[in-house]
This record gives structure tokens, sequence and C-alpha cells, in this order.
């Protein structure tokens, strides 16, 4: 018998919907993206995800650390030196996060054309 918990994201004070926001967060993908071949530092991880400021980047690596997705180690020399990685709980993210962003760049085309249909017509239609 299962006696764990029946988790839904669609309820306001589910707890799992505090992780659907932070995986469903740009940012956070695309970090998991960058670190899906392996450890990087820092300043590697902020080349990699191009338009990220160091303080959103510093942020957003505290946040998956704390919630277990992102492991941090520092490493005891001069200059110091520190390094993200994935934990055995991120590495369950590469795969949905890697689908997202190929869904991203191959129907991105599609997207815009549906964008500028939508403006061509006007907004004017209220929900």
């Amino acid at each position: 018998m299962d006696d764990s918990p029946a988790w839904n994201v669609m309820v306001s004070t589910c707890p799992s919907r505090t992780s659907l926001a932070r995986i469903a967060n740009k940012w956070t993908a695309m970090i998991v993206i960058a670190l899906s071949d392996g450890r990087l530092r820092f300043g590697e991880i902020r080349r990699a995800v191009d338009g990220i400021s160091g303080k959103v980047l510093a942020d957003t690596l505290r946040d998956l650390e704390r919630d277990g997705i992102v492991s941090r180690t520092a490493y005891d020399q001069m200059p110091p030196r520190v390094e993200y990685d994935l934990t055995p709980l991120g590495q369950t993210l590469r795969e949905p996060l890697a689908a997202l962003g190929t869904w991203a760049e191959t129907h991105i085309a599609d997207v815009e054309a549906a964008r500028d249909a939508y403006d061509d017509r006007g907004s004017g239609d209220a929900f």
C-alpha cells in the first residue's frame, strides 16, 4: 500500500506547485541544460546561458541547490574555485528540459508566424 500523499499541482496549496514554478522558470531550464554535460564553474555557466546576470545566476543556483537539483563544490585553493553540477535529482530533469529546448528551437518559426497572424488581426477581442 502506498502511503504517500496525493500531490496535485493544480491545487493552490500543494507544495509541488513551488517545484513546478522553479522548474518552469526560464533560467532554471537553461542552467539545467548547460549542466547536462557535466560540472561547470560559475563563469562557464554564465557564458553558456547568454543574457543572464550574475545576480540572477547566483540566486537561481542557490535556489536549485536548496531544492536538491544542483550541487555546489568549493575547492580550498587560491584562487578560490567553485563548481556546480546536477545532483541525481537534477539529472532527472535533463531529458524533459532538453526536449522543451528542442521544441522551442524546432517550432519558433511557427510561433512567430502565429504571433504575426494574431497581431495582424488586432487584439480588440476581450475575453
